[in-house]
């Protein structure tokens, strides 16, 4: 006699298994708001100085779940900054980004458009940025994630190099490991912080100086 997965064991009765739109919508909204939290202790009160245990009070939540969600502070700021390279809207920019590229035949096009999505990206992660690499001096697993999450922008951006030249778009002699690091430069949040915070360019004059200098330097 077999039983479907879906009974429970001597009552006859269904399970769920599955979670519910309704409890998933609570879950995500929980851990926008761990995130938010988090996101305000760091930049407000600096890394180092901002403990699980505020982020779980300011949230509403206990600490326990931030472990279990995120795993400490270092998987806050990889969370913080997942959801600052979703961009604005409701397609993320990577997506957006790879939907330009197998639409527009342009190169030039192509790039003024990855200016756009700096001016887009940049706010949101770079200040995060650029204080875990002050704190990561000082905390070894910070820093192994911000090398892993530079390893992860060097692979995006080689794959972009990689489309430019199958497309016979890269000036000649221009290699695609050459044209990887030349984007992966221009999309550092360290030239946001030289540019931006520190000379106080206008953003939008921030990405179009960006895609002229791609441009100059690929095609």
């Amino acid at each position: 006699m077999t039983r479907s997965e879906n009974d429970v064991k001597g009552s006859g009765k269904p399970t769920r298994a599955y979670r519910s739109p309704r409890r998933r919508a609570q879950a995500q909204r929980t851990r926008e708001r761990i995130v938010s939290a988090a996101e305000r202790g760091f930049l407000t009160n600096g890394y180092a100085e901002t403990s699980v245990t505020a982020v779980a009070t300011a949230a509403g939540v206990s600490v326990d779940t931030i472990y279990k969600a995120f795993g400490g502070k270092p998987g806050l700021v990889r969370a913080i900054l997942a959801r600052a390279l979703e961009g604005e809207g409701p397609v993320p920019a990577e997506q957006r980004s790879d939907q330009l590229q197998a639409e527009e035949p342009d190169p030039r096009k192509i790039i003024a458009g990855w200016g756009r999505f700096v001016t887009e990206l940049a706010p949101r992660g770079s200040p995060l940025l650029l204080l875990a690499r002050s704190a990561a001096a000082t905390d070894p697993e910070l820093e192994a994630l911000l090398d892993e999450l530079d390893a992860s922008r060097l692979t995006r951006m080689r794959a972009n190099a990689r489309r430019l030249d199958e497309a016979g778009h890269l000036r000649p002699g221009v290699t695609v490991d050459e044209a990887a690091d030349v984007m992966w430069t221009y999309s550092s949040a360290e030239l946001y912080e030289l540019l931006v915070l520190r000379r106080g360019m206008p953003l939008e004059r921030y990405g179009q100086f960006v895609a002229d200098a791609m441009t100059a330097a690929l095609l």
